[in-house]
C-alpha cells in the first residue's frame, strides 16, 4: 500500500514547468513509466498511433506520455471517447501543462509552447470561399453514458494490478474497505464497492462503471492535492525522500538539523536530521529529541540498535520522528503539524518514511553554526526549542521508596508534575492549611539520601542552610542559602512554624532547611501572594519538623530521626543536600 502510494503521489503530484507555457493547455496523460528508456518506447509505439503524441519528465525519475495540447473542453470529450473506444488506458486522465516539465519526445520539440488545439475526433469544416464565419457555438463536453454491469465488468478485467489496489486504497481512504489491499477484487471488495455506491446513491451492484472508479480516485486524490507531495533532494543533509513541498519553505541549517518552516497557518514544519555517530550517538538523539517542544510527551515510542521512532501527540501539536544508523551516520526526521485531517498526516508520514533514503558519504558537518553564533539561547538546542516547565519549586526526599516532601504553592496551576523533569509522579497526601504536599513517583526511585529530621527544638539565633533550585529550572542543583533561625514562631505565635532570617525566591520553596549538623529542622513555606503585607526580604517562614511528622504519619510514613551531633563542613553539607533535595517541575 505503501509502495503504491507513492507511486500515485509520484506521478500526479511530481513536477516543475518551463515559465514560458501556452496558455490554457490540457493534455491526456496516458502513461507514467520509471525510466527514460521505456518512456521513449512508450511514446514511439502510441506515436504509431496518434499525432500528438508527446513525452515529458515528470521530476522524481518518472516519465509521463501525454497527447495534446487541447483546450480543456476539447480534451475532456476527447478523454471520454477515446476511453469509451478503448483506445486509451481507462486511468488516463486530465493534465495540465504546469504539471509537466522537459520534454523528451519528439526530440527537440517543445509542445508546451504550442497553442491548444481542438479534439482530433471532432470534424473540421471548412467554410466556403467569401461566406461569412460560423458563429462560434460552445462545445459541450461528452456524455459517456454509464455502463451495465456486464459493462462495467468488462472494462474492469483490463485493469492492471496496481490499478485495482489503487481502487482498493481509495475504498480504504473512504472508509469502506478495511482488508488487505492486494488487487484482487474479492467478496470483501465487492461489498465495499457495493456500500461505497449505495452511499454515492448508485445502483449497488459491486461492480464499480469506467466512470465510478475515476470518482472514487480522484476524491482520493483530492486529499492530498495542496501538499503538493514531490521527491525532494537535501543536499547539506545528504538525503532524499517525498517531501510536502506546498506546505513548507526552506528555512536554515543548524547542525546536527535542516529546518523546514511551515508556509502557511497549517503550522506544518519538516526537521531533516543528519550527523556523524555510532549507537551511542543514536539513543543519544533519542532522549534529547524528547525534551524538545517539537516532540510531545503523549505518544508511541520504539528504540531498537539501528533506528527508532518517536511521535507525539498534544491538543496543539503532533508529530512523527524516525531515524536510523546506517554507514557511520545517524539520518532522519520530524514532521511536525499543528493542523490536518489526522488521515493525511499519517499517508504522509507512511509516504515519508517509506520514501526515506540516506545519500552515502554525505552528512553536516559537525561544526555547522547558522549566523554568528548570536541567536544562541539556553533553550534551544540547534534551532529547535527546548521543553521547559511553566515554573519549578524544590522538594526533598522523605523516604526510600522516593516520595518527596514539597509545597503545595503551584499544584493547582499544574497539568502533570514530574521530579526533576522526567519522573512523572502524583499528589498521594496534601495539607493545605500547613502548604505540605506529598508526591508519589510513579515509578521506583533509589534516592542517594533521604532527609533526617531533627529530634530536638532548634536554638534561637543558630545557623541554618536552605537547599533549593532558586533559579527554577536553569541550574541542575539546588542552591544553598544561608541565614538564622529567627523564631520559633510565626510573627503572630503561630505553631509548628519557624521564622528564618534568610532571601528566598520563588524557586526555593518546598525546600529542606538545615542545621549545622545536617539535620532537616522544617521546610521552605512559599512567601504570601500579591495583595497580602509583603514582608521584608530577608523575613521567611519554614513549617517546622512537629508539623511534618503529623503529615507523614498521617501518610503512613515515619520520618527519619537525625543521629548526628557534630557540625558538618560546608562543602558536606552542600553535598548532602545535592542529594535529598530534587526539583518539582511543573508542566501545562
Amino acid at each position: 500500500m505503501k509502495t503504491l502510494f507513492i507511486l500515485f503521489v509520484s506521478i500526479v503530484l511530481l513536477g516543475a514547468a518551463p515559465a514560458a507555457r501556452a496558455q490554457d493547455s490540457a493534455w491526456i496523460q496516458i502513461e507514467a513509466v520509471r525510466t527514460l528508456a521505456q518512456a521513449q518506447d512508450r511514446a514511439r509505439s502510441y506515436a504509431g498511433a496518434f499525432p500528438n503524441v508527446s513525452g515529458f519528465r515528470l521530476g522524481g525519475g518518472w516519465y509521463a506520455v501525454a497527447l495534446g495540447p487541447y483546450t480543456e473542453v476539447a480534451a475532456t470529450a476527447e478523454l471520454r471517447a477515446l476511453k469509451s473506444r478503448r483506445l486509451v488506458p481507462q486511468d488516463s486522465y486530465l493534465a495540465s501543462s504546469r504539471d509537466y516539465g522537459q520534454q523528451f519526445w519528439p526530440v527537440g520539440v517543445n509542445s508546451l509552447l504550442q497553442p491548444p488545439q481542438g479534439s482530433a475526433n471532432l470534424p473540421v469544416v471548412q467554410p466556403a470561399p467569401g461566406s461569412p464565419p460560423a458563429p462560434e457555438i460552445p462545445v459541450s463536453p461528452a456524455y459517456v453514458p454509464d455502463e451495465t454491469p456486464r459493462q462495467a465488468r468488462a472494462s474492469e478485467q483490463v485493469l492492471t494490478r496496481e490499478e485495482r489496489k489503487l481502487l482498493q486504497e481509495s475504498l480504504q481512504w473512504d472508509g469502506f474497505y478495511a482488508s488487505t489491499i492486494d488487487g484482487a477484487f474479492g467478496r470483501g471488495t465487492r461489498a465495499a464497492m457495493r456500500a461505497w455506491q449505495e452511499a454515492k446513491g448508485y445502483d449497488a451492484t459491486g461492480i464499480l462503471t469506467t466512470n465510478q472508479r475515476a470518482e472514487l480516485v480522484e476524491d482520493y486524490r483530492s486529499a492530498f492535492s495542496d501538499l503538493d507531495l514531490r521527491m525532494t533532494r537535501d543536499a547539506a543533509a545528504g538525503l532524499e525522500m517525498i517531501l510536502p513541498r506546498g506546505k513548507i519553505a526552506a528555512g536554515r541549517t543548524e547542525a546536527p538539523f535542516v529546518h523546514y518552516d511551515s508556509a502557511d497557518e497549517d503550522g506544518l514544519r519538516v526537521v531533516l536530521i543528519s550527523q556523524t555517530g555510532d549507537e551511542a550517538t543514536l539513543f543519544g538523539l533519542y532522549d534529547i529529541l524528547q525534551t524538545l517542544e517539537i516532540v510531545p510527551t503523549n505518544g508511541f515510542r520504539e528504540r531498537n540498535s539501528r533506528s527508532f521512532v518517536l511521535t507525539g501527540q498534544s491538543p496543539e501539536l503532533n508529530s512523527y520522528t524516525y531515524a536510523a544508523l546506517a554507514d557511520g551516520a545517524v539520518k532522519g526526521f520530524t514532521l511536525a503539524w499543528r493542523r490536518g485531517d489526522p488521515r493525511v498526516m499519517e499517508r504522509v508520514t507512511e509516504t515519508m518514511r517509506e520514501s526515506f533514503s540516506p545519500v552515502a558519504g554525505v552528512v553536516l558537518p559537525d561544526t555547522a553554526l547558522s549566523g554568528d553564533g548570536s541567536e544562541q539561547r539556553i533553550d534551544l538546542l540547534a534551532g529547535l526549542e527546548i521543553r521547559r516547565p511553566e515554573r519549578s519549586r524544590s522538594g526533598f526526599y522523605v523516604d526510600d521508596a522516593g516520595r518527596v516532601l514539597t509545597t503545595t504553592d503551584v499544584l493547582e496551576q499544574c497539568s502533570r508534575v514530574t521530579i526533576g523533569e522526567e519522573i512523572e509522579a502524583e499528589v498521594s497526601a496534601r495539607d493545605d492549611a500547613l502548604g505540605l504536599a506529598l508526591l508519589q513517583p510513579r515509578q521506583s526511585l533509589a534516592p542517594l539520601a533521604v532527609a533526617e529530621f531533627r529530634a530536638s527544638v532548634p536554638r534561637l539565633n543558630s545557623e541554618v542552610a536552605l537547599a533549593g533550585f532558586s533559579y527554577e529550572d536553569i541550574l541542575d542543583l539546588p542552591i544553598m542559602t544561608y541565614g538564622t533561625l529567627a523564631d520559633i514562631r510565626g510573627l503572630q505565635g503561630e505553631e509548628f512554624v519557624e521564622r528564618l532570617s534568610l532571601s528566598s525566591l520563588p524557586g526555593d520553596a518546598g525546600g529542606p532547611v538545615f542545621d549545622r549538623t545536617g539535620a532537616v529542622l522544617g521546610m521552605l513555606a512559599a512567601r504570601p501572594g500579591e495583595g497580602a503585607r509583603q514582608l521584608p526580604p530577608d523575613v521567611n517562614f519554614a513549617v517546622d519538623v512537629t508539623a511534618i511528622a503529623g503529615f507523614l504519619g498521617q501518610a503512613g510514613l515515619s520520618p527519619r530521626a537525625s543521629e548526628g551531633a557534630a557540625t558538618m563542613a560546608p562543602e558536606d553539607l552542600t553535598a548532602l543536600a545535592g542529594d535529598v533535595t530534587v526539583r518539582i517541575s511543573c508542566w501545562n
